[in-house]
């Protein structure tokens, strides 16, 4: 039996078919090849027909299924991982009445920061767990200041993954753990935020009911099914956000545990057995996969911006876009450990939430141009990017999250030894790094929805370990007195900056 995976990303949708018995992915694909666009149509903005994501989600299918040549009454289940924060909004006849707002655009950051002040951190943090912000929250009061006959119009309003399963099912529902990712799931009282909604103007109505996670959420219905050359009737079984479906396909599930991704922009998420939020509210909490009243599971998301786009930039500035990065990771491991002093603070990709939405803009400090080389650069940068990562760790020990191992992804940068190894040594915890993406996580999900493994060390059977990397006690000590150096630097440069 097989369980069909999708991850609807801003930039392509994935799709995998995982054979429940042994655990492995039997097909792949991806559409488009190269990625669907964003319209802009003011500064900051960004939005995608959300048609455009079905239309490639079926290209997707079509490609695992020809791959596949499996009995396609073989597929017992479908799951869904989807962009985050993004917004939907739908007629009583479910036609889409505008663009998607998605989740890099930032037209409502005002409005969330003002609604954070008048009601307040302490009953914002407290319940929500979160500020409004930037999220659906706030986007959809953004559409009803600014587009008052459209949100006239709206039955209910969705997440991008909630717009999919409608698509296959033609139910509209939601998730707990999707609206606390729109910031609108009160923890206190395990309901939907109320006084948002009234601070907001919002009716209560236009909330989609509520399934859960796993479980089944509705059925592929015929018009569906007819599009995606399935058998109607497959049960849809899970749902989730890019993030929290990141953690679930490296089984990391349980307080303590950490997943981390560092493509163009880099994450840590960790999950906590409590209900603690940061006072600063330099972190994003969510309702995890498995988070329940009783058994409180939540999920706290750390961004860092200027991640592989730093390392992307160091490749073009130094001459070395002729070469992939693999050697590049070559030229930075001939510099030494440390590299000879060179200090970069990578944040050169916008405001940084974990630095408390401040923009310092990114530093190279401590260069002298007798003794430095490509190589101490492009280490450096690397090297900045782990302390990075580390500087959010320690951030999160003060939410009771205290790793002894983080899982990843074997892409992006996790396949520099040298950041693996900095991250590694710095933070004092083991890397474990897998063969595993977002679609497979849809897809072991879908098969837990519906109840097909006796347990989830059964569910999880079939996810690779690739590579370990052990921190050893002499190195750490070495690279946390570097870490140290970087790390005062930082706060010597948020000082002068105010």
């Amino acid at each position: 039996m097989y369980t069909l995976g999708y991850d609807i990303g801003s930039s392509s949708v994935k799709a995998v078919l995982l054979n429940g018995e042994t655990g492995k992915v039997v097909a792949s694909a991806y559409s488009p090849k190269n990625e669907m666009p964003m319209s802009a149509k003011r500064i900051g903005w960004a939005e995608q027909e959300p048609s455009m994501w079905w239309d490639h989600l079926k290209l997707a299918t079509a490609q695992v299924l020809s791959e596949a040549r499996i009995q396609k009454d073989q597929i017992i289940a479908i799951g869904i991982s989807y962009q985050m924060h993004g917004l939907v909004i739908i007629d009583k006849n479910q036609n889409v009445l505008r663009p998607s707002i998605i989740w890099c655009d930032s037209r409502a950051v005002e409005i969330g920061n003002k609604a954070f002040k008048k009601i307040g951190a302490k009953k914002c943090l407290g319940s929500l767990m979160n500020s409004p912000g930037n999220f659906t929250a706030s986007k959809l009061r953004w559409v009803k200041e600014h587009e008052p006959v459209i949100f006239r119009k709206i039955d209910k309003f969705m997440l991008p993954g909630d717009y999919i399963a409608m698509k296959l099912t033609g139910e509209v529902v939601t998730t707990r753990s999707g609206l606390s990712e729109g910031i609108l799931w009160d923890f206190k009282l395990n309901a939907p935020a109320s006084f948002l909604l009234k601070e907001y103007g919002i009716p209560s109505d236009l909330i989609p009911p509520l399934t859960p996670t796993f479980g089944e959420q509705g059925r592929l219905h015929r018009a569906a099914s007819q599009e995606l050359g399935l058998p109607a009737g497959i049960p849809v079984t899970y749902r989730a956000g890019d993030q929290p479906n990141n953690a679930l396909s490296l089984n990391v599930m349980e307080p303590g545990e950490i997943a981390a991704t560092a493509g163009t922009s880099g994450v840590v998420y960790g999950v906590s057995g409590t209900r603690k939020y940061d006072p600063a509210s330099r972190v994003n909490s969510f309702a995890h996969v498995n988070h329940s009243p009783d058994s409180p599971r939540i999920g706290v998301l750390l961004c860092i911006n200027g991640t592989g786009i730093a390392n992307s930039w160091i490749r073009r500035m130094t001459g070395q876009q002729s070469v992939d990065y693999a050697r590049l990771n070559e030229i930075a491991s001939a510099a030494p450990v440390g590299s000879d002093g060179v200090v970069v603070l990578p944040f050169g990709n916008g405001a940084e939430r974990m630095l408390e939405n401040r923009d310092i803009g990114a530093q190279i400090l401590n260069l002298h141009f007798n003794i430095h080389t490509q190589a101490h650069l492009a280490r450096a940068v690397q090297e900045g990017i782990a302390f990075a990562f580390n500087y959010g760790i320690d951030i999160m020990h003060g939410m009771n999250i205290k790793p002894k191992v983080i899982r990843a992804g074997f892409a992006n940068l996790f396949l520099s030894p040298i950041f693996a190894d900095t991250l590694a040594q710095t933070a004092g915890v083991s890397i474990e790094l897998y063969s595993t993406d977002g679609a497979q996580g849809a897809a072991r999900g879908a098969a837990l929805g519906i109840n097909y493994f006796k347990s989830r060390q059964e569910a999880f059977k079939g996810l690779k370990r690739l590579k370990t990397i052990e921190p050893h006690k002499s190195r750490s000590a070495q690279y946390q007195e570097f870490y140290h150096r970087w790390s005062s630097a930082l706060e010597r440069t948020l000082q002068s900056k105010g």
